[in-house]
């Protein structure tokens, strides 16, 4: 079982965010809270690289911003590792600066189709270059002078639409983005701190270009709740299990998890729901849940939990019934095809479940047995397939645990210490 609390790692997304918007501000931003992954750390790497002065100590972050032109042409080429948000999001900065820079990522960055972002740049004059008319990386960018855009999003993506946003700052007049459904807001609701003019109504966004951004002071990042998400189900389906998840980010564009979990008769409550820094956020307490049942998640939930896909998949073998996961294709693109590795390696684990075009068909509950399993170096199939570990019987072995340290450091450690 699982007892005691934790003290919640800062959200990956703000953390991301907070790094690129205060580099792009006037004047000194402390971070608090900040999340010392991989993914995060390249943000770092490569605001610095374009004459940012960043400092860390522990988990504290300070950025001295140069405004939304002070950025300078970069020395060397900006590597993005393995982190899909900095390369998106960094794209739409990009775009508005007058100097050409150059992208590369690892070998799963170079698999992941960045279309979906160089097209509206390319309309709104930017000039890109990239393998496979710029789908991939290395993709090289030669900024200013943009335009306004008015665009209908063909995907329900945090990331492209952030990237236009923030290439409409830069832009001539009044931008509009219509969004497919309505996907993770933390870019709009921190870049307004900051002093933008960006107005949302549904799911059109409005973006008036600014001379300037500037600090908010300080930022106290929320816990991630696609990091609690782990916790919470290794929670609910571990007899006589009980966490208390402190200062987890209930941003409701992000909290399809915890909907999900509440169809499935799952056992959690919300404490102190509070506002900091224009999030919402608030402690959570999980419990075992004795009777889970099955439920369908569909194209209404799945840009709000598309990253705690893997792991509810597990949940699900544990629930009575069929849930069926469906208009979620966007899983095929991410660190790795996570429907196929989701289904592949439940397969090997004796899960009853199968594998759709857009999703999977999951039938419980089932008793999950050891196995190898194979992660593809994708930090969410991990930790996903270490919580199916708890419950297994026999040995479950990933190949690759490494990964975990890009979005989660000190992962094991904290399940170990909550192992009762």
């Amino acid at each position: 079982m699982l007892k005691g609390t934790v003290e919640l790692i800062g959200d990956k997304s703000i953390s991301h965010r907070a790094i690129m918007f205060s580099s792009i501000a006037k004047g000194t931003t402390r971070i608090s809270n900040f999340l010392m992954g991989q993914d995060c750390l390249s943000t770092v790497d490569c605001f610095r690289k374009m004459g940012v002065n960043i400092s860390i100590n522990d988990r504290e972050v300070i950025v001295n911003g140069v405004g939304l032109r002070g950025l300078e042409k970069p020395k060397d080429i900006l590597n993005v590792g393995n982190s899909g948000t900095t390369i998106r999001l960094m794209m739409g900065i990009l775009a508005g600066n007058e100097f050409e820079a150059t992208i590369i990522g690892d070998e799963s960055i170079g698999k992941r189709p960045m279309k979906r972002v160089t097209d509206p740049l390319r309309l709104m004059g930017c000039n890109i270059k990239g393998k496979d008319d710029a789908n991939f990386t290395p993709i090289t960018i030669q900024g200013g002078n943009l335009n306004k855009i008015e665009y209908n999003m063909p995907v329900a993506s945090a990331q492209v639409k952030s990237s236009i946003i923030l290439a409409s700052l830069y832009g001539s007049c009044k931008s509009t983005i219509i969004e497919k459904s309505k996907s993770r807001n933390h870019t709009e609701i921190l870049l307004n701190s900051f002093g933008a003019d960006i107005k949302s109504n549904d799911l059109k966004i409005d973006v008036n270009p600014v001379k300037e951004l500037f600090s908010v002071g300080n930022i106290n990042v929320a816990g991630d709740i696609s990091s609690a998400a782990f916790i919470i189900v290794a929670a609910s389906i571990m007899k006589g299990s009980e966490v208390f998840i402190k200062n987890v980010g209930l941003n409701e564009t992000r909290t399809g998890i915890l909907d999900v979990l509440k169809a499935m008769n799952g056992n959690f409550e919300i404490i102190d729901k509070r506002l900091e820094g224009g999030e919402i956020v608030g402690d959570l307490v999980v419990r075992y849940s004795e009777s889970l049942v099955s439920t369908t998640i569909d194209s209404s939930l799945i840009p709000r939990l598309i990253d705690e896909i893997p792991v509810i998949a597990i949940l699900a073998t544990q629930a009575q019934g069929t849930t069926i996961i469906k208009d979620a294709k966007e899983l095929k693109v991410k660190e790795s095809n996570r429907i196929k590795a989701v289904v592949d390696n439940l397969k090997n684990m004796g899960a009853n479940i199968e594998e759709l075009e857009d999703g999977m068909v999951i039938k419980g509950k089932t008793s999950l047995k050891g196995s190898y399993i194979k992660t593809f170096n994708d930090h969410r199939i991990a930790m996903a397939f270490s919580v199916a570990s708890l419950i297994s019987q026999g040995k479950v072995t990933l190949d690759n645990t490494t990964c975990i340290d890009i979005s989660f450091p000190g992962y094991f450690d904290l399940i170990n210490n909550l192992l009762k």
